[in-house]
């Protein structure tokens, strides 16, 4: 029994005549006879009674008629949901994510993907950069954004892209002797307590003090730009992060950049070369949108692996 004995059969209840069905149909009546009659001897039962007023259904042919018509609206909804899954309007989407990146560009780029895939299902996680990155290699995450790229054995099966640069900055209290101030200085700043994230002061800030290098060793540790801010807010010590942390509204810290200039490590993007999801594709398309410059490095590195 296929789709088309259904869709035949729904057709001559409609019609109550061969010829008017079989027309409605795009078919000759006579294969039309023919396949009705077969599909009667299938379901064993006579479906139709043939009338010289018409042809009508048994009792028989009305409760296949229903099973019918429910069968065809589920093979039709089965074809639209596996259109959209296939364009990426419908699944999940496992995220992990650095604090800061809450600042730029995650707003943009997920609120333009709720908007544009409300069915996706996003499953969200704010992690440290190792710990999202140990979960991405692991298979616990689709994607990852934290500051650098992943390491590590599987890292060379991983595509990683750059999506924001930063700069080092400092934050104090309003009260704080550097407020006001344009910027402060190295040796300013290792005269004061200090707050940090414990993966900045575990890995790329130490180069920063290489002349105090006990500078870090009491600071105190932070999960994400807000506690820094926070804590600086409450006069706890002078807080470093990213410059993108100015995007934090608050009127009771400054911020002041640091000299000489340090780079910190970009903000990266990292996802398994060989995901091909069709969810992860739409939301590396609204990336590309929101993140100016992605596009293209993202392209170069998608062809790279996959050539």
């Amino acid at each position: 029994m296929e789709a088309r004995h259904l869709r035949y059969a729904l057709a001559l209840a409609e019609h109550q005549h061969f010829g008017r069905a079989a027309t409605s149909l795009g078919i000759a009546q006579p294969p039309l006879s023919t396949q009705i009659a077969a599909l009667e001897r299938e379901v064993g039962e006579r479906l139709f009674d043939r009338t010289s007023r018409g042809v009508f259904p048994t009792a028989a042919g009305e409760a296949f008629l229903a099973r019918a018509r429910s069968a065809l609206a589920e093979m039709n909804r089965a074809r639209v949901d596996a259109s959209r899954a296939a364009r990426g309007e419908t699944g999940r989407l496992r995220i992990g994510f650095i604090g800061s990146a809450l600042l730029q560009p995650l707003p943009g780029v997920l609120g333009r993907f709720r908007r544009t895939h409300p069915d996706v299902r996003l499953a969200l996680q704010e992690l440290d950069s190792p710990t999202s990155a140990a979960a991405l290699l692991a298979g616990e995450l689709d994607v990852a954004v934290g500051r650098g790229g992943p390491r590590g054995a599987g890292a060379e099966n991983l595509i990683i892209v750059p999506i924001g640069a930063d700069h080092l900055v400092a934050v104090a209290s309003k009260a704080h002797p550097f407020a006001g101030r344009r910027s402060v200085d190295v040796e300013q700043l290792v005269q004061e307590p200090l707050i940090a994230s414990a993966d900045a002061a575990s890995s790329y800030l130490r180069p920063l003090f290489e002349q105090a290098p006990d500078a870090l060793d009491g600071a105190a540790m932070a999960r994400d730009v807000h506690t820094i801010a926070g804590l600086a807010a409450c006069c706890a010590g002078v807080g470093l992060g990213p410059d993108r942390m100015r995007l934090i509204a608050r009127d009771d810290i400054w911020f002041c950049d640091v000299t000489p200039r340090f780079r910190l490590p970009d903000l990266q993007m990292s996802f398994r070369a060989t995901d091909s999801s069709p969810v992860l594709a739409a939301f590396l398309s609204v990336v590309r949108q929101n993140c100016a410059d992605v596009g293209t490095r993202l392209d170069g590195l998608l062809a790279r692996h996959s050539s």
